[in-house]
């Protein structure tokens, strides 16, 4: 039932994470899938290995300025994917 969802009305994306200021892993809502940002910037699926990569970022960040990441914003919305489109609502 969850998937059905998704295939119908698309992916209802939520950061669940902060890994840096940039790189963000995100899960959908329904299907509990999860995704990450590449080294481009594009939405990627978070297999080990770019968990692990998110992971070494996190301490990093945390080694380098002492804190962990925070958005600039306090109005986040969450992203909802359809098709190959990302539509940011507010």
């Amino acid at each position: 039932m969850k998937n059905l969802y998704c295939k119908v009305f698309g992916h209802h994306y939520q950061v669940s994470r902060e890994v840096t200021l940039h790189v963000k892993e995100y899960t959908c809502k329904y299907c509990k899938k999860e995704l990450t940002t590449n080294s481009n910037g594009y939405l990627v699926e978070l297999t080990p290995k770019y968990r692990e990569i998110n992971d070494v970022l996190a301490s990093m960040f945390v080694k380098r300025h002492g804190i962990l990441p925070t958005t600039t914003e306090t109005n986040i919305s969450p992203i909802i994917t359809v098709g190959s489109l990302i539509k940011f609502s507010h």
